[in-house]
């Protein structure tokens, strides 16, 4: 481990504050957001003309000067150094991104920050759109409507919804405890932050939409900003930038699964997200985005909002969408084998090391290196399965364990075995 003299370290904390004054206007999401007019004007037109978007101006030099003099401070090769320069440089690129909006150079810094769909993943060879489109394939007919997989939900509206999650927030979170508030003029059914999570006062919700955004919103998100904040030092770890998007997305995916808060319409929703994008970046509009997306639900609403998601930012017209929604798997991956390797190294400590703030798992040395000599504070909101790593160690260990099994034998051989076996108990099976 590389040591930090006291004016290295005092020049490494002044580069983050510089860099968080440089993220701070970059909200990206609320940048690149619609006025909910706009769905009511794309349905008032029979779902026929595209709709017609305009964007804030966006002005980088105050964002790029504040990166100048963070970089003027980063000297040497420690890791957090390495880590501040990477920030640096992304925080650069989303300012560009955000001054291009409404144009193709958006998709073009977008695919920089976030990565195509035509992506290779990190063993060099599987892109992202393969890894969905082969989740598509195992998902198929694997859903509430198609096959019958028990855990009827209750169906409420969001008053009741919002009284639920409040009570579930409490278990977790102590004075730092988001805002739960209804609000009318949304453009999505929830939006979390770390101080409030709104919810659309007309939507409906199920039981397991309360898991769902406790484990992937309140838990994962508001509590990784709540946790960096705390880090007076590198209060940069509260930002949601785009360099932590991915992680932070498949932590959250992670959260759901290992909490059993995820299921099969949802899944398919989050790979449905990839191939749209990929239709777009070969040259779909969002008409046609659309219409496959409803081809996917029978809820035209939904389909909107999944449509906007893939445009937002980008271009009507196709072949420049905002490629954000692809990140969702691969930071699944990302996350559930890294979590898997610290497991076979014995190195269950760096799991925690995940909540200490918002980042990317390239960040880990730097982390630990700052946590190692007393520089970070141990992080406060943590999930129930992250405080209690019991069952998850088990799970990961078996899940290393079964990587070295030869599938495909075992397939094949149950394959044969059942291919005549009638079905049971008048339970659907997908077609």
């Amino acid at each position: 481990m590389i040591a930090l003299n006291d004016q290295s370290y005092t020049n490494l904390v002044l580069a983050a504050q510089y860099l968080r004054q440089a993220e701070r206007p970059m909200r990206i999401l609320r940048s690149v957001s619609w006025a909910p007019s706009i769905r009511g004007d794309f349905f008032a037109n029979k779902e026929e003309k595209l709709p017609t978007v305009s964007y804030p101006k966006f002005d980088g030099l105050e964002s790029r000067a504040a990166i100048g003099k963070a970089r003027e401070l980063l000297v040497g090769e420690h890791p957090t150094t390495v880590w501040l320069e990477r920030l640096a440089t992304t925080l650069e690129t989303t300012a560009l991104m955000l001054e291009s909006m409404g144009t193709s150079d958006f998709f073009t810094y977008s695919s920089i920050l976030y990565r195509p769909p035509t992506h290779k993943l990190i063993d060099g060879k599987t892109r992202t759109i393969d890894l969905a489109r082969h989740m598509d394939a195992s998902l198929a007919g694997l859903d509430n409507g198609k096959l019958v997989l028990g855990g009827e939900e209750e169906h409420f509206g969001a008053t009741i919804f919002a009284a639920h999650l409040r009570e579930k927030l409490g278990k977790y979170f102590t004075g730092n405890m988001p805002e739960v508030k209804l609000e009318a003029n949304l453009s999505a059914k929830v939006l979390a932050g770390a101080k409030r999570i709104r919810i659309h006062k007309d939507a409906q919700f199920s039981s397991i939409d309360i898991r769902q955004l406790l484990h992937h919103e309140a838990l994962v998100h508001v509590g990784t900003a709540l946790n960096g904040r705390a880090q007076t030092d590198f209060p940069i770890l509260g930002a949601a930038h785009a360099g932590t998007t991915e992680i932070q997305e498949g932590l959250a995916v992670f959260a759901e699964i290992i909490t059993g808060a995820m299921d099969p319409v949802r899944f398919r929703r989050l790979v449905d997200r990839v191939i749209a994008i990929h239709m777009s970046v070969q040259g779909a509009d969002f008409i046609e985005v659309y219409r496959y997306f409803l081809t996917r639900t029978d809820d035209k609403s939904q389909a909107f909002e999944d449509t906007r998601r893939v445009f937002r930012g980008g271009v009507m017209t196709g072949g420049a969408p905002f490629t954000k929604d692809g990140v969702y798997l691969n930071g699944l991956l990302r996350v559930h084998n890294f979590l898997r390797t610290v497991t076979k190294l014995g190195r269950a400590d760096l799991i925690r090391l995940l909540f200490v703030g918002k980042m990317d798992l390239e960040d880990i040395p730097a982390l630990a290196s700052l946590s190692a000599q007393g520089k970070l504070v141990v992080p406060d909101v943590l999930p129930p399965w992250i405080k209690d790593m019991r069952f998850l160690v088990s799970y990961l260990a078996y899940s290393s364990f079964l990587n070295q099994v030869k599938l495909p034998g075992f397939q094949h051989y149950y394959q044969n075995l059942l291919e005549e076996v009638p079905n049971v108990w008048g339970l659907a099976v997908p077609s």
